[in-house]
This record gives C-alpha cells, sequence and structure tokens, in this order.
C-alpha cells in the first residue's frame, strides 16, 4: 500500500517505516490497521504483529498492506499509539517533531519487551549505545 508521507526500508531491526515528511508533535501519522480478533483467537496464532486494544480484542496486523507494522520498538520512542474512544482503531501520533528520514518507533510496552525482546536483546538505538559502550567499557 502506498502512503505518501511514510516509506518502508531497511533499518537496524530488520524493515522500519521512515518519515518522508517532517511531521510536528502530536500529528497523527498512521493507524495500525489488520483484522480485528478475539483474544483468544490471538493466543491461537501468536505471531509479532498483534495489537492489544483491550481484555477482549487484538488487531492481527500481519498484512503487508498495515505499514504501521514496520514501526519498530524504541526505548526512547519519538511516536506513541492511542486508541479511538470505542478501543476499535489504533493510530500512531509524534511524540515530538519528526525530521525527514527519521525512522518512526514506539514502545511496544513492558510486557512484549519483557516476555518477546528481552532487555539483552533490544535494538532500539538507546540499547545498541548502551551496550557498545559497556563493551568497550569491559575491552579496557
Amino acid at each position: 500500500m502506498k502512503n505518501e508521507n511514510v516509506q518502508t526500508k531497511k533499518s537496524q531491526s530488520g524493515l522500519g517505516l521512515f518519515a518522508l515528511r517532517d511531521f510536528k508533535k502530536g500529528e497523527m501519522i498512521i493507524e495500525y490497521t489488520g483484522e480485528k480478533i478475539t483474544e483468544e483467537e490471538a493466543n491461537k496464532r501468536g505471531g509479532k504483529y498483534l495489537f492489544e486494544l483491550n481484555d477482549k480484542w487484538t488487531i492481527d496486523g500481519k498484512g503487508r498492506e498495515n505499514l504501521a507494522r514496520y514501526i519498530n520498538h524504541s526505548c526512547k520512542p519519538n511516536c506513541y499509539p492511542e486508541l479511538d474512544d470505542k478501543e476499535e482503531h489504533v493510530y500512531i501520533y509524534t511524540k515530538r517533531n519528526i525530521k525527514t528520514g527519521e525512522e518512526l518507533t514506539y514502545n511496544y510496552g513492558k510486557f512484549y519487551f519483557n516476555e518477546i525482546i528481552g532487555k539483552d536483546n533490544c535494538k532500539c538505538i538507546g540499547c545498541l549505545e548502551k551496550k557498545t559502550k559497556t563493551e568497550k567499557i569491559e575491552r579496557q
């Protein structure tokens, strides 16, 4: 799916979603789309593109038309997800001004970070910088 504001391309975490223009703080960038499924069905399917809406419903965003699925995790994100009032749609907003070419990221949350990623496997810029500093100190 073509989007004039964002582009999928290679990042340090595999594929990522990047800004094709400048965004102002608080601006909505994209909707996280996909099939709305029950929590029970989500548990059966597993997968890494599941976005929990509430205790009953989840969006399975695995389809390639869902460009928002390419937004990677960051411990210091430049975006955040927000549900609409009916908890049926997830929109991604900017936490700060974003420049053209910058990778879009949001924090996937404590459960996903602890259970799926794990602190030693995080590939966000902040964690990679910490690892590099630690490795340099250990080599000295």
